[in-house]
């Protein structure tokens, strides 16, 4: 049993690929759920966040701590989702996510611009000329989501096992290709892919319980041990801020033991704490 991901663009029929692998394979099919957790973390309406990720990566700047936070909240309410195992993902930049997952088979899904451009005609009763323009904008902002978030291009073929283009096979083709291909032994969930969800899930949570206050942490964690540190190595910081963090990662679920790596400071006027105001 295995997870899939397929990145898409707008009308490259990557969402009806994605529905029937679910259904061949028996899996579950999510994408949309995805961002409904992440609202909820964000305590901002869905359609509002919706908005935001179809527009300049500048928009989430408009809250605190915008970007990372909803990193840290996508990531951890996707990697719950595969938890579950037997997953077909269609939503924003699971492949980013799940790099480390062995069990996890990344798919992109392109399509012919024509095509994409009559499609967009159809629905929208719009012209080709401008349905054209749309389109362009739509892929360049999906690009930019992938480069101001994440550091990635959505574009790049070497971030997928599979690169598909919607063209000369059909929707059904592509589904097999994609059923037959994960069902390899070096998709299969085993115990090491297991472990390796289990901490990344962890410092995920640990992560999203940290971000508002603390953006800039990296949260790793280990059969149960989470390791905090700064982005920049060890830092001095004051008591207080030290107290935090700690308690805030220990009262997380499946939370262990926590090492932090950064040393404790007493407070005086010279003491800046690195964490607040970034």
């Amino acid at each position: 049993m295995s997870v899939i991901t397929i990145s898409r663009g707008s009308y490259s029929r990557g969402k009806e690929v994605a529905e029937k692998v679910a259904s061949e394979l028996g899996y579950g099919c999510i994408s949309r759920d995805i961002l409904l957790e992440a609202s909820e973390e964000f305590n901002i309406p869905e359609i509002r966040l919706g908005r935001a990720l179809h527009d300049a990566p500048s928009v989430l700047e408009r809250f605190t701590h915008g970007r990372e936070r909803y990193v840290s909240y996508i990531r951890k309410a996707l990697l719950q989702h595969i938890r579950k195992d037997n997953v077909v993902y269609h939503g924003l930049a699971g492949h980013y996510f799940l790099l480390n997952l062995p069990n996890v088979l990344k798919i992109r899904i392109i399509s012919d611009m024509e095509e994409r451009v009559k499609e967009e005609v159809r629905r929208e009763s719009i012209s080709a000329e401008k349905a054209r323009y749309i389109l362009k904008k739509d892929d360049d902002e999906r690009r930019k989501w992938g480069l101001r978030l994440y550091g990635i291009d959505t574009s790049d073929s070497r971030l997928y096992d599979m690169v598909l283009n919607i063209k000369n096979i059909s929707v059904a083709d592509a589904a097999d290709l994609i059923c037959q291909t994960v069902r390899k032994p070096n998709f299969n969930t085993t115990t090491e892919s297991t472990k390796i969800l289990e901490n990344e899930l962890l410092s995920a949570k640990v992560h999203a319980a940290l971000v508002k206050t603390y953006p800039k942490l990296i949260v790793t964690a280990d059969d149960g041990t989470v390791t905090i540190g700064g982005s920049e190595g060890p830092w001095d910081i004051k008591n207080d801020t030290y107290d935090e963090i700690k308690s805030i990662a220990e009262n997380v679920d499946g939370v262990k033991k926590v090492i932090m790596s950064m040393h404790r400071k007493a407070e005086d006027h010279h003491t800046v704490n690195p964490f607040h105001n970034i």
